[in-house]
């Protein structure tokens, strides 16, 4: 484990990383399917884990949890599980950003997971990195542009980034990726026959508080919380169940306030 320390504070990020099975995922992703059947779909909504189990269990994964506290420490809390997907054919793209940049979080202790429920290979537009990136700290975003295909809240994107610096990032079913806040990253549309579907998961260390909007929640998955700056959240304690959607949409809207201004 201290090696991939040392890689994911020499690069930024950690790719690729083994957490389920071909299987593993495919299932996963069949209940994620079944899902969108019953109540439409389901890219970028926030706090999925709150009404889907699937989607904690994944979150909770002790693969993806070991390697988060060698990054984060022995304190961790769910921020936000949200699942990405990018349609066969689709001109949906990510332009190159730092998470960091409009989440309104006072540090970066934070690591982002991208965990792969098909595959997301260079065709599929999968992440590309910039490497070492995120030693230069936060840089200047431009959200002026008018691009109805960014999957991005507010298109926001750095200019004049070094394409040849790129590193793609492939990852197979039930492989994962995880990424410091600072590190340049983007993505390319999906050229597939298949969706590009991947959950985002963000866990930060308890210490880390978020000044837009005091009082958004967040779930302990591993050691204790003794700073209290969230307020509390429940699992999903049974799929789509009417009361958990309702919150949900409610802190739905809180992230759109959070994220999605400068």
């Amino acid at each position: 484990m201290s090696d991939l320390k040392r890689e994911y504070d020499r690069q930024g990020f950690l790719s690729p990383v083994d957490v389920l099975s071909e299987a593993q995922a495919l299932q996963h992703r069949g209940q994620l399917e079944a899902a969108e059947r019953q109540i439409g779909p389901l890219h970028y909504q926030a706090k999925m884990h709150t009404v889907l189990r699937s989607t904690h269990e994944l979150a909770t994964h002790p693969r993806i949890l070991d390697v988060a506290e060698v990054i984060l420490g022995p304190d961790i809390l769910l921020y936000n599980a949200t699942y990405i997907i990018k349609e066969a054919g689709a001109r949906s793209h990510v332009s190159w950003h730092q998470d960091l940049t409009y989440w309104g979080l006072d540090g970066d202790d934070q690591v982002s997971v991208w965990l792969a429920l098909s595959r997301a290979d260079e065709m599929g537009g999968c992440m590309r990195m910039i490497p070492g990136s995120h030693t230069a700290g936060g840089l200047a975003h431009d959200t002026s542009a008018d691009d109805p295909d960014n999957v991005l809240f507010q298109a926001q994107r750095v200019h004049g980034v070094d394409e040849a610096a790129a590193v793609y990032c492939p990852l197979a079913a039930g492989q994962a990726s995880f990424h410091h806040g600072w590190t340049l990253h983007s993505s390319l549309p999906n050229r597939s026959a298949d969706r590009r579907i991947g959950l985002n998961i963000q866990y930060v260390a308890p210490h880390i508080r978020q000044t837009k909007l005091p009082g958004y929640s967040a779930l302990l998955v591993r050691g204790e919380d003794r700073f209290h700056h969230y307020a509390e959240e429940a699992p999903a304690a049974r799929d789509l169940d009417p009361a958990a959607l309702a919150w949900r949409e409610r802190m739905e809207q809180l992230h759109h306030r959070i994220a999605g201004q400068g």
